[in-house]
C-alpha cells in the first residue's frame, strides 16, 4: 500500500543560481502541465487513503489557488492527513494563504536560505530579509501552526558570525521545523559553470554544522536527522516516510517514487512530460538485497538509527555477522554508537554520512 505522495511543480519566477531540480520554468505554461499532471494522477494513484501529501518545486506558492485545489482533491485524505506546500517569501500573499489552510493545506516549508540581503542577491534569491518577515507574518496570521524553514549554510562570503546571524533570526520566528542544508556545487546549476569565489571549505562548513546542532538543541529543538531539526511532534512526517523506506507515489516532471519494490523516474524534459506523462524514464526493480541496503542507508540518516532486531527478523540476516566490522570500525572514532539492538550515527558521524553509509552498501 502507498500512503505518501509528492508532486512536483516545476515553475519559479527565477531559477536560483545553486539550484540542480527541474525547475524555473515559465509561470505561462502552467495550464498545459497541470492537465498533464492531473492525467498522471489519475491514472496511477489508486485511491489510498494518504498520510502525507507534499507539494514541492520549484516554487509551488505561484500557482493559483484553483490548480492546488483541483490537484489535492484528486487524493483521498483525512483532516489527519499531512498536506505539505513549499513556499518562497515573496509568494505570500494573505488573501490566498487563508484560503490554502481553509481548502486543506496544514504545513508551509518556507525557502528562506539566509536572512542576508547581500548573500541573497549574490545566490540568486528574489526576497529580501524584510519580505521574510512579511511573509512568516502572513503565514501565521493566516492560521498556520506548522511551518518549517530551510537555511542553507556554506554559503557565498558566509562565516561564522554571519551563520549565528542567521540562526539568532531564524530562532525568533518561533517555527516549529528547520531544516538546513550545506551548500553543494551540482551539476547543472548556474555555480557549476560559474563557480563562485569565498565558498567556505569542507573544515569550515563542518564547524558550521556542529554550531548550528549545538545553537538549536540549546533552544529546544530535537535534530532527528541529519539535515533537520523540530520542536516535539513537529517532525516533516512526509520526509520520515522516505527515510523509513516506506512506499511513495511521484506524480510530475522529474519527480521519483517507490512502490511495490520499484524505484522510478518520471521523465525528466519538461515538453517530453507535457507529451506522455505516463511514461517513466527510469524503473528500478530492487532485489531483496538492494531493499536491505537502502533500509540500512536511509534509515541511519535519522538520529534514532536503525533497529538490528527488526531487520535481522525482516531479512532473515545477521546484522553483526555481516556489517560487525564496520561497526567496529567507526565505533572506534565515535562515528558510530552500538546501544543493545540500536545503531547510529553521532553527530561527528552526521559529518562524515555518506562514507559512512556508503560502506554499508555492496
Amino acid at each position: 500500500m502507498t500512503e505518501h505522495a509528492y508532486i512536483h511543480i516545476p515553475f519559479c519566477i527565477r531559477k536560483c543560481k545553486y539550484c540542480a531540480f527541474v525547475s524555473g520554468f515559465d509561470i505561462k505554461n502552467k495550464d498545459i502541465y497541470i492537465n498533464s499532471l492531473l492525467q498522471e494522477i489519475k491514472n496511477n494513484y489508486r485511491n489510498e487513503k494518504l498520510k502525507t501529501l507534499y507539494i514541492g518545486g520549484g516554487t509551488p506558492s505561484l500557482l493559483d489557488l484553483k490548480d492546488i485545489e483541483k490537484l489535492i482533491s484528486l487524493f483521498n485524505y483525512t483532516s489527519d492527513t499531512e498536506i505539505t506546500l513549499e513556499a518562497n517569501p515573496e509568494t505570500a500573499e494573505a488573501v490566498k494563504f487563508k484560503e490554502l489552510k481553509n481548502i486543506g493545506i496544514n504545513r508551509i516549508s518556507l525557502g528562506v536560505q539566509t536572512f542576508n540581503d547581500n548573500i541573497l542577491k549574490l545566490i540568486g534569491r528574489n526576497h529580501s530579509e524584510q519580505t521574510i518577515y512579511k511573509a512568516i507574518d502572513i503565514i501565521k496570521n493566516a492560521g498556520f501552526n506548522n511551518l518549517s524553514i530551510d537555511l542553507i549554510y556554506g554559503l557565498i562570503n558566509q562565516n561564522l558570525d554571519l551563520l549565528n546571524t542567521d540562526i539568532e533570526k531564524a530562532l525568533k520566528l518561533n517555527t516549529k521545523h528547520i531544516s538546513t542544508y550545506g551548500l553543494k556545487i551540482e551539476e547543472n546549476s548556474y555555480f557549476a559553470k560559474h563557480t563562485p569565489k569565498n565558498i567556505p571549505d569542507d573544515e569550515l562548513q563542518a564547524k558550521m554544522f556542529l554550531q548550528i546542532c549545538e545553537k538549536l538543541k540549546k533552544n529546544g529543538f530535537e535534530h532527528y536527522e541529519i539535515s533537520n531539526f523540530s520542536k516535539t511532534d513537529f517532525h516533516s512526517r512526509h520526509n520520515c516516510a522516505y527515510w523509513q523506506n516506506k512506499n511513495y507515489y511521484g506524480f510530475g516532471v522529474n519527480a521519483s517514487g517507490y512502490e511495490d519494490n520499484i524505484r522510478y523516474k518520471n521523465i525528466s524534459d519538461f515538453e517530453e512530460y507535457i507529451k506522455n506523462p505516463l511514461k517513466k524514464e527510469e524503473e528500478t526493480i530492487l532485489s531483496k538485497d538492494n531493499i536491505l541496503e537502502e533500509e540500512i542507508f536511509l534509515g541511519l540518516r535519522l538520529k534514532k538509527g536503525i533497529n538490528i532486531k527488526n531487520i535481522n527478523e525482516k531479512f532473515k540476516i545477521d546484522f553483526i555477522k555481516n556489517y560487525g566490522q564496520i561497526i567496529k570500525k567507526y565505533s572506534r572514532y565515535n562515528l558510530l554508537e552500538l546501544n543493545g539492538d540500536n545503531l547510529k550515527l553521532t553527530e561527528k558521524g552526521f559529518l562524515l554520512s555518506n562514507e559512512i553509509l556508503c560502506e554499508f552498501i555492496n
